[in-house]
């Protein structure tokens, strides 16, 4: 700390120490009540806003280094939906009093390693004190062509339903971290505290439709049925699980399918386009699997087990109330 800093009240303090190394062009260094960016020419702006609460979305004793990266990773995934790339963000950082400095330390690293790898950085924000429990917002800004960012509404009866990576794994690593399930390599637990944004393919060019899963594949998946009028029908059997969610057993596959914190994308794809999604996938090192389609009928999803008959799930995914 410089001698300068020595003599800011505490907050500014901190905020120098921990969030000011963070700050990028637009910042103003983080002394000023706003930021001031320009979004590249001919581009438009793409923004999202999501939280995290402790106790909620990350256990108590998570590392602060993966709670930071998670923050902006569950954004990160958002704005991989709509095929943006990101440019900076603002945080918004709620903690106990007392909360010690080496969790500050700690939390910033996180982001920092993140920025790198992601090539954002911070914008601006605010800190406050809380009764409890850790409270953290965070919105990201991006850019993205012209119209070249899909809503839900854009399903069509005949789409494929297309998902990224594997479902299923941050489900059941939060029930490792409970202590329900056993996950000898740690692979499970590490899904679920730091998810893979697939930032990198057009979805503009190829998807009719798309969303990020955090809630849940059926339930985000009735999100865009909703919006576009249409039914959907996935197999199970199709579903893409990791080695390790096989090897939890057929017992957890309602919580794989159901249980949230995937951070996958969810794509309703043209026929005709499916083999640009599959190119750029290959190109993006992403892996993307068709795991059913949309078909005429009111809004809903039918999941097909994998002896064949309608699988019966009685919850479809996470509430925020």
């Amino acid at each position: 700390m410089t001698e300068a800093d020595s003599a800011l009240p505490a907050e500014f303090a901190l905020i120098a120490r921990h969030f000011r190394p963070l700050a990028g062009p637009g910042a103003r260094d983080l002394i000023d009540d706003v930021a001031v960016i320009a979004p590249p020419p001919g581009r438009d702006l793409v923004l999202k806003v999501d939280a995290i609460v402790g106790g909620v979305h990350f256990l108590p004793d998570d590392p602060p280094e993966t709670i930071g990266r998670k923050l902006l990773r569950v954004n990160l995934s958002d704005i991989a939906a709509k095929g943006a790339t990101p440019l900076g963000y603002l945080i918004s950082v709620s903690v106990p009093r007392g909360t010690p400095d080496g969790w500050f330390a700690g939390f910033a690293a996180g982001l920092a390693q993140d920025q790198q790898e992601f090539g954002v950085t911070l914008l601006g924000g605010d800190t406050t004190s809380t009764p409890g429990p850790i409270n953290l917002s965070l919105t990201l800004i991006g850019h993205v062509a012209p119209g070249g960012a899909p809503s839900r509404a854009g399903a069509r009866a005949g789409h494929g339903i297309w998902v990224t990576g594997t479902i299923g794994d941050g489900a059941l690593g939060l029930a490792v971290a409970q202590g329900k399930l056993a996950d000898p390599t740690g692979y499970l637990l590490d899904r679920y505290r730091l998810p893979r944004p697939r930032l990198g393919l057009p979805i503009g060019e190829i998807a009719s439709a798309s969303m990020d899963v955090s809630d849940g594949l059926v339930q985000d998946l009735s999100h865009i049925c909703r919006a576009s009028g249409v039914a959907a029908r996935i197999e199970a059997a199709l579903m893409p699980l990791s080695p390790q969610a096989r090897g939890a057993g057929p017992a957890w596959l309602a919580t794989c399918l159901t249980g949230g914190d995937d951070y996958e994308l969810l794509l309703a794809v043209p026929p005709g386009r499916e083999p640009a999604l599959i190119a750029a996938a290959a190109r993006a090192a992403i892996q993307v699997t068709r795991i059913g389609g949309f078909v005429p009928g009111a809004p809903s999803v039918d999941v097909i087990g994998p002896d064949g008959l309608p699988l019966r799930i009685s919850t479809a995914g996470w509430s925020h109330f």
